[in-house]
């Protein structure tokens, strides 16, 4: 089990879990239509899904990463890296937000769209490390 101890790693966590919450439940509620506008178009094809069934499944699954991350630290390693992966997952459709010049989210011009592409990797390190214990 990670050590808790590292109050750095416990903040990052605890802080990526109420955004994860906050984001999920955005999604699940008043954010759904800006968050469509994220959706890849290609994922709607084949899938019989529609963007807003997308925008609900990656709300529910935000919100069940998130309180995964306070409420299961034995597993904290294991969520550390299915979070790593979402982020990852849910990166083409910041990158088309930024190629098709969708705006949503205050994200209405090209560099703040591009700006934002920097951020999922940033994203995916935090996931990781606030999951880790500092040893190998």
């Amino acid at each position: 089990m990670p050590d808790s101890s590292n109050p750095l790693r416990t903040l990052a966590r605890w802080s990526l879990a109420g955004a994860m919450v906050f984001a999920g439940v955005t999604h699940l509620f008043w954010g759904r239509k800006e968050f469509q506008t994220q959706v890849p178009d290609w994922t709607t094809r084949g899938t019989g899904f529609d963007k807003d069934d997308v925008v609900i499944v990656s709300g529910v699954l935000e919100v069940m990463l998130g309180a995964s991350l306070v409420l299961l630290p034995g597993s904290r390693r294991t969520l550390g890296n299915y979070l790593a992966a979402f982020f990852v997952a849910i990166f083409p459709g910041n990158l088309e937000q930024y190629l098709k010049k969708r705006d949503g989210f205050g994200l209405d011009t090209d560099r703040k769209r591009f700006v934002r592409l920097f951020f999922q990797p940033v994203l995916v390190a935090v996931a990781l490390w606030s999951t880790r214990d500092g040893r190998r």
